[in-house]
């Protein structure tokens, strides 16, 4: 059975010719949403945990952090190579010196690429020309992963993300000057989006040579600003059959070549008093690309360089 999407392990068998696991790592470190910088609170969606919820303590040091997941890692996977994941928070924002630190930390032969978890907001010519002049000496890869969640103003002015469309816009313009790999994230069950939302998000992401993307059900994390918004009925959450249509739709705008992470996410139950509909991570992506197969969908058939060569084909 052929997999209707391109699934980010197709991806990184044909760049590396193996399987591939990426390595969390946390610093001690916030995000200017948090701070005052850009605003204060943070989005509303974001714990305390800024993002990771499984992983080291910060006070470890990156190649503690490196060397304790490998052993685990690896050995429940049986994975040889992986990818150093910046996760938490927002991690460009520093100076400069402590981040070249924890990035020449990454000088591991284990390790094919680093990614690099930030905002859009929070991109420097001066740390993406450390990252250019590295990954020449290095040879590993660069990837910057960005929060755009969604192209609906509005909907991101309600999430508190101190950010817009214009910044990722601007991030992915300059990022895309130094050939580093972008991977997009996006939410699709977001309750003050529709599915005009959720195509032009789609549409976003193909105009801007992003090349991965990661696709997010929305989790109510309990202590945070949307829980609060929840348990007092300010919104209604999407249904599950919701999320699954504008998945599909949204993998059928989508470009063949960029890659999906994922379909669904998780977080632990314990943290949450929302989170996929009670149902199970896997059991949600299986239903999605039943449907698809079943109704011969596939990733980019409605895609927009598609339309334009079949309108530039009748001319």
């Amino acid at each position: 059975m052929n997999n209707p999407y391109y699934s980010i392990s197709e991806y990184y068998k044909t760049k590396y010719g193996e399987k591939i696991y990426k390595l969390p790592i946390k610093l001690s470190l916030t995000c200017p949403n948090r701070d005052g910088e850009a605003s204060y609170g943070g989005c509303i969606y974001c714990s305390e945990d800024g993002g990771s919820f499984e992983n080291l303590p910060s006070y470890l040091s990156v190649e503690d952090q490196l060397t304790k997941n490998k052993a685990y890692i690896g050995k429940k996977y049986k994975i040889n190579k992986f990818i150093a994941y910046f996760q938490n928070f927002t991690n460009t924002y520093m100076d400069l010196h402590t981040f070249k630190e924890i990035i020449k930390a990454c000088e591991k032969d284990y390790i094919v690429a680093v990614a690099i978890s930030t905002r859009s907001d929070c991109i420097s010519e001066d740390k993406l020309d450390f990252l250019y002049q590295w990954k020449e000496k290095t040879g590993k890869d660069i990837i910057f992963e960005l929060g755009l969640q969604t192209a609906n103003y509005k909907t991101l002015e309600i999430l508190n993300r101190a950010e817009s469309l214009a910044d990722f816009i601007k991030a992915c313009n300059l990022i895309n000057k130094y050939d580093f790999r972008i991977c997009a994230h996006v939410i699709l069950s977001l309750p003050w989006d529709d599915i005009r939302d959720v195509r032009e998000t789609a549409r976003i992401i193909n105009s801007l040579n992003v090349k991965e993307v990661k696709i997010h059900s929305l989790f109510i994390i309990k202590g945070t600003k949307l829980c609060q918004m929840y348990e007092n009925n300010e919104f209604v959450m999407p249904s599950k059959e919701e999320y699954e249509k504008n998945v599909i739709e949204f993998l059928r705008i989508l470009k063949k070549d960029v890659a999906i992470s994922r379909l669904v996410g998780r977080a632990p139950s314990e943290k949450t008093v929302f989170c996929n509909w009670d149902s199970s991570w896997w059991l949600i992506r299986d239903e999605i690309v039943k449907i698809m197969i079943e109704n011969g969908f596939v990733q980019g058939d409605k895609s927009d360089d598609k339309i334009y060569k079949k309108i530039k084909g009748d001319m």
